[in-house]
């Protein structure tokens, strides 16, 4: 068990790593002077040669690479280019919005998911497993900007329930929240009724049914269990995803998040903002696929032997 769990930790660091590095990289080749930006070349080339020695740019780049490493480490992420603050701060700031939206909304779309999934696969063939599945697909092909802007016209502009920007009116997270739990609720509704549908139909289930077990016990104690690693991964899959759709969203309602922090920075070629948005994103990503791991091996011990077994 601990080997388990030290091996998918060393790989986390593994990959963590890989993408600041390609961060690196991938910011050093891209065309465009954060200095020349930032002086918006209107000084002359002493000028700017003086800004560039001041942040660090004329170092060679493995030397700058391995400063911003041991840095981070460190929780220092460096300072804006343009707006002079830590990067830790706006990064962490922005950030509590995000999980708190993309959190939130995976509450909402688990729920949707867990009602209408089982529902729809104990009522299979039916008319509402029919009507339920045909409301499941608008829900997944229907954008989600598209709804959110629906959503601002409708109970904001006409009706006057919600405000329609910002987070600090109250009733602000109401909207956004709705927007993603529909999108991610359907995919999760039929998600979760594929794999209801094919635990129903195991043999233990329908010895449980010749006991004399009622329905709601077969259900909730036997087939939810069963159930509970595809949930925990499409647990993982769409909190992972919500990060990048709660970020579409934050644009549509103009909610100071992570998205905002990172796209405007993408536009002012802001280099340690974009790095310090990176690295938070990749390791929420990695730290849910190792939340994740470390549940498969909880919940099934097969999968601690078979990674033994390689």
């Amino acid at each position: 068990m601990l080997k388990y769990f030290l091996t998918r930790i060393l790989q986390t660091i593994i990959v963590l790593i890989g993408v600041t590095l390609l961060t690196f990289i991938l910011l050093n080749v891209a065309p465009g002077d954060p200095v020349a930006i930032m002086l918006e070349k209107r000084a002359d080339p002493v000028t700017v040669e003086r800004v560039r020695h001041q942040l660090g740019l004329d170092r060679p780049k493995h030397i700058q690479y391995l400063d911003y490493i041991s840095k981070a480490v460190r929780g220092d992420l460096g300072t804006s280019y343009f707006q002079k603050t830590p990067v830790i701060d706006m990064v962490v700031r922005g950030f509590k919005v995000t999980i708190r939206l993309g959190t939130l909304s995976l509450m909402l779309a688990l729920s949707i998911g867990l009602v209408v999934g089982t529902t729809t696969a104990i009522l299979r063939g039916r008319w509402a497993d029919r009507f339920l599945m045909i409301v499941t697909m608008l829900g997944i092909s229907a954008p989600v900007f598209w709804v959110a802007v629906i959503f601002q016209i409708v109970f904001g502009l006409m009706l006057g329930w919600l405000p329609i920007s910002g987070s600090t009116r109250p009733g602000w997270l109401v909207m956004p929240v709705i927007c993603l739990g529909i999108s991610y609720g359907a995919s999760s509704a039929r998600l979760i009724r594929t794999n209801m549908i094919e635990t129903l139909g195991e043999e233990y289930i329908r010895t449980a049914r010749a006991k004399g077990v009622s329905e709601i016990l077969v259900i909730c104690k036997h087939a939810l269990k069963s159930t509970a690693i595809p949930i925990i991964t499409l647990a993982g899959m769409q909190l992972r995803s919500l990060i990048c759709g709660a970020m579409v969203v934050e644009a549509v309602f103009s909610i100071y998040g992570i998205g905002s922090i990172s796209f405007n920075a993408i536009q002012a070629r802001d280099i340690p903002i974009i790095q310090g948005c990176v690295l938070y994103i990749a390791t929420v990503y990695v730290l849910i696929n190792l939340a994740i791991d470390l549940l498969y091996g909880v919940l099934d011990p097969r999968i601690r032997l078979d990674a033994k077994a390689k």
